[in-house]
């Protein structure tokens, strides 16, 4: 009933149509050919169209080659061990489910769209065997993986061929208009964090709808090599933009902070702030291409006006004012080279400018969740034994269907934090498509007597249900009801169904489900909250990672993956006021990262015996032990105060340093790590203080 709504709603558009109609076109097309070479099962060519069908056609060809791939991989798995263990009932068992469950969590590491390979390779091993089991004395082990494969292949190619001759979608454009809008918003981020205005924290955001869309882009740009756009094969130079797109947020949060904490000082210095805002805004806006060699080129008047603007700062001010100044000067820079790479792109150039070390490299940038992937992992392989338990010592020999729909479905939605809703819709699509089955098999098809008939029947339905495709909440109905209809019809040459085999089927697609909905809820399951709080955790541990290591490719590497973390973070529902400060505070936190490399490196410039270089160690050994208690609770923890202490000992040491170079810098580095990262700003009472919201 709570789909009711939606559906009542629901109004497709005219995209909705073509797609639903030249899918409808597809999956007919693979059925006649597939019927006029009389195969085994002609569903599963109808049903591959299905699941691959998508409006853009480089989604499309590259999710085809991902299920071809993944489907001989697992067909192969299922002929090497079937003919050795069938024969072990449990161990067959034992050894499936390991499969399954070492594939949904490669699968669930992987976050590309590629991960989908090594998902279908699972359950298309469980497919293929237990139908061999059903089907044993008519059809051997080798024939259904063969026949699989054939025709997954022929829902594959006629799927790319209507899709690329009638009315094709391209990825591109759409992809262009994302970057492009992407680009704008981080000069929109700039402008307001540098605007005359009173400051305001709804900056960040923007900042995290920039991470977010950054991530999104990130796997779309996967599907470019598989159309025919202007695009095609820049898949790797865009991402590397998206990168430093993610480097470039860092950057504006620190300056934002740091501009936060001028203006508690003294709000003298904010009109000449602006006059240098304006200088930079005209310089940025410059519609001129840019050449390589000027990416390090600044305003004109940047030294200058900086330089007015120290005069009418306060003394407090004055090493706040050349962090900032380092920050406007990167990001000017940096953005500069986000228009170059934007640029080349766009013409068809999938060259880096030099000053560029690119990211995309074999080792991950983007964040991983490995203990969800474990849980998932357990969940399905738990999920397969229960269900071929059942099976094995119920001797229900239509019981393979419940143990294959219960493989599918731990394996399809796991990687949702809690995938238990969109199961029961599953399991209600199950129940609706049970009913349809019974109104098509027993009520329409007995006066179906030609191939065009059976397109006519079938045509309402089926296009009715790919438009759902594209509408939450009513995409996780499409797919399911339209597959559990199609299967449950076991359309062939010579069709038959008996009541029998129709109850029994039914009650299989049913109930194998609720199997996987049980095991999921208890291992796998969990409020967008707690995943929060997980993902926390890590980011606490990223950043005493950081404390480490030395800054270079690697470190830009580690910061990458941090800042898609916190574009995780803010994809999160969360119900709980404090997880979204928390959420708010990690993405501030990020931006002094950076901070802790640099007392790294300026700790091997000072003298063995210069008391700073001491002072500084013991500062990073705090900063580490109060990480590691954030780490392990993210709520109420207190700045220690021996830590805050540490701070006003660094910045006293280090005004015995002779190189004022190193002096500011360490100034710097300490003043944007206490105001960043612990949320207090130089000069504060160093007493023990809760840390709360900045």
């Amino acid at each position: 009933m709570l789909l009711i709504k939606p559906l009542l709603a629901f109004r497709p558009n005219k995209l909705d149509w073509i797609f639903a109609t030249k899918t409808f076109i597809a999956g007919m097309l693979a059925l006649y050919i597939a019927f006029a070479l009389d195969l085994s099962n002609p569903i599963w060519a109808i049903g591959t169209v299905f699941v691959i069908a998508n409006p853009y056609s480089g989604m499309t060809a590259s999710k085809s080659i991902y299920r071809l791939l993944g489907t001989l991989f697992g067909a192969i798995f299922a002929v090497a061990i079937m003919p050795f263990l069938i024969n072990t009932p449990l161990l067959f068992t034992f050894v499936l489910a390991s499969w399954v469950g070492v594939c949904l969590y490669l699968s669930l590491i992987d976050r590309s769209p590629r991960s989908y390979v090594v998902m279908l390779a699972g359950y298309t091993a469980v497919i293929i065997c237990f139908n061999s089991i059903y089907y044993i004395d008519k059809i051997s082990i080798f024939d259904m993986a063969l026949g699989r494969f054939i025709e997954i292949s022929l829902g594959v190619v006629c799927s790319a061929v209507v899709t690329a001759t009638i009315f094709p979608m391209h990825l591109g454009p759409v992809v262009q208009v994302r970057v492009t809008k992407t680009l704008q918003d981080t000069k929109q981020a700039f402008d307001s964090i540098l605007s005359n205005h009173q400051h305001l924290d709804n900056y960040t955001q923007l900042l995290a709808g920039i991470t977010r869309d950054t991530s999104d882009i990130h796997t779309m740009a996967v599907h470019l090599s598989y159309e025919k756009s202007k695009f095609k094969g820049m898949t790797k130079p865009l991402q590397e933009l998206l990168h430093q797109v993610t480097m470039l947020v860092a950057n504006l949060v620190a300056m934002s902070e740091r501009i936060k904490q001028l203006d508690q000082i003294d709000l003298r210095y904010k009109p000449y702030l602006q006059a240098l805002h304006d200088d930079v805004d005209v310089f940025l806006d410059d519609k001129n291409a840019i050449e390589e060699n000027q990416l390090r080129q600044l305003p004109a008047t940047f030294e200058q006006k900086f330089q007015i603007i120290a005069q009418h700062a306060t003394p407090e001010q004055q090493v706040i004012l050349g962090s900032l100044k380092m920050d406007i000067r990167h990001f000017i820079q940096n953005f500069r080279a986000e228009k170059l790479i934007w640029q080349r792109i766009q013409v068809g150039d999938n060259t880096l400018p030099k000053m560029i070390a690119p990211l995309t490299t074999a080792y991950p940038s983007l964040h991983r969740d490995y203990g969800v992937a474990v849980r998932g992992g357990l969940s399905a392989f738990l999920t397969i034994i229960i269900a071929c338990v059942i099976w094995i010592y119920s001797g229900w020999k239509t019981g393979f269907m419940l143990a294959e729909m219960a493989a599918i479905t731990a394996c399809v939605l796991t990687f949702l934090d809690d995938p238990v809703p969109a199961l029961k819709v599953f399991i209600r699509a199950s129940v609706y498509g049970a009913i349809l089955v019974f109104i098509y098999a027993f009520g329409i098809f007995p006066h179906v007597t030609t191939f065009w008939e059976l397109m006519v029947v079938l045509a309402p339905f089926i296009i009715f249900c790919i438009m759902l495709y594209s509408h939450p909440p009513l995409n996780g109905l499409g797919l399911p009801l339209i597959m559990n209809t199609v299967m449950g019809l076991g359309l062939q040459n010579r069709y038959a169904m008996d009541q029998i085999a129709y109850f029994d089927f039914s009650i299989s697609t049913i109930f194998g489900p609720i199997i996987s909905i049980f095991v999921v809820h208890v291992v796998r399951s969990m409020s967008p909250d707690i995943t929060v709080q997980r993902i926390l955790a890590r980011h606490y541990k990223a950043m005493r990672e950081a404390i480490e290591i030395p800054y270079g490719l690697g470190f830009r590497i580690h910061l990458r993956s941090m800042l898609d973390r916190i574009g995780v973070l803010n994809t999160k529902p969360v119900q709980s006021e404090q997880l979204k400060i928390e959420i708010n505070n990690a993405l501030i936190e990020s931006s002094a990262v950076v901070d802790l490399t640099r007392l790294q490196e300026l700790v091997k410039k000072l003298s063995p015996e210069a008391p700073v270089r001491h002072s500084i160690v013991e500062l990073q050994q705090l900063l580490d032990q109060w990480l590691a208690q954030r780490e392990v609770n993210q709520f109420g923890q207190k700045v220690p105060a021996a830590l805050l202490t540490m701070f006003d000992q660094v910045l006293s040491d280090v005004q015995t340093v002779g190189d004022g170079d190193i002096r500011l810098r360490v100034e710097i580095s300490v003043n944007n790590i206490r105001n960043s990262i612990c949320h207090q700003h130089v000069g504060a009472n160093t007493d023990s203080v809760t840390f709360v919201g900045a």
